[in-house]
């Protein structure tokens, strides 16, 4: 089959309610919503949004309410021509969605809704989909969905990319060696690098071994690091100032497929990457702020030099 798409993303699409407070409340306890806002969120729609903006040919497996099919959401998605004819539709159950709290040092909370969400348990992953796209990749979401859809990308010989996020508590280690093994590529920040190789009993290299050949460990301001069997390649932040770091992640991760699909290099991927994140922090939520490609290339070319 023709590869239509350069990238399908499967994962969550989500409302988020984002607040900032000054602290986190103790239990049986309370404290002031300073701000709250509300946005389009969800990690697989995030990488999907910002890798279309970008100029990838996109497509994404989310599992929706029905209301979804009305909503300027999706018509946020058909602007930037993201594919959706794959989505999962609940009847039951409303889009999932997210509750995150951010405190003064810029560390988060998230409590999430599945609500539709759940309806990946009982969906046979849609083969043609994924044989219809150079490179999957595979956010939040069901692990077993996951884990199905890895397996079928490989024997499609696919590059398969995966990052568990805030999910990761949700994988056994049975399951998370199932689908890292049919992976490329294997993201994580360093707290979920290191519950990893806990999860594991394993270092970073033995992470490695187990499939993927490339695995980028990302570190908020203190940059990135990209790890193959050959090198180490250590990548500092394009730094500024965080108004709301919700959808950094996200955005790297799209970052650095957008370059690794178009051939660049491992070094420039993360630089990319990097670049991308740095947009979207300036401004609260994680779909507001996204950069065009020449933005990009100009923020990266100023601070890394061409």
């Amino acid at each position: 089959m023709s590869e239509k798409y350069d990238l399908l993303v499967i994962g969550h699409t989500a409302m988020d309610y984002i607040m900032t407070v000054e602290e986190f409340p103790d239990p049986n306890s309370s404290i002031p919503i300073n701000t709250l806002e509300v946005f389009h969120g969800g990690a697989g729609a995030n990488v999907t949004m910002v890798a279309a903006t970008l100029g990838l040919k996109t497509t994404i497996i989310s599992a929706v309410g029905r209301k979804f099919l009305k909503s300027d959401y999706l018509e946020t998605m058909k602007k930037v021509n993201i594919n959706t004819e794959s989505m999962i539709i609940s009847e039951d159950e409303d889009t999932p969605t997210a509750f995150g709290m951010t405190n003064n040092n810029k560390d988060q909370i998230f409590y999430f809704y599945w609500g539709a969400g759940k309806e990946f348990a009982n969906t046979k992953p849609p083969k043609s989909t994924i044989e219809s796209c150079k490179l999957v990749h595979l956010a939040t979401g069901d692990p077993s969905f996951n884990q199905k859809s890895s397996i079928i990308a490989k024997e499609s010989e696919k590059i398969v990319s995966f990052d568990p996020g805030q999910d990761l508590n949700m994988y056994n280690g049975e399951k998370l060696k199932e689908v890292i093994k049919n992976c490329t590529i294997l993201f994580g920040n360093h707290y979920e690098i290191e519950r990893m190789e806990k999860l594991l009993n394993c270092d970073v290299n033995g992470l490695r071994d187990f499939g993927p050949k490339i695995i980028v460990k990302t570190s908020g301001k203190d940059g990135s690091t990209v790890y193959t069997k050959k090198e180490k390649i250590k990548v500092d932040s394009v730094y500024r100032p965080a108004v709301d770091p919700t959808g950094a992640g996200d955005s790297y991760r799209a970052g650095f497929l957008y370059n690794y699909i178009n051939g660049e290099d491992l070094k420039n991927c993360a630089k990319f990457a990097s670049a991308v994140s740095s947009f979207i922090v300036e401004k609260q939520g994680c779909q507001t702020n996204i950069p065009s490609y020449s933005n990009v290339v100009n923020r990266m070319n100023d601070f890394y030099g061409k």
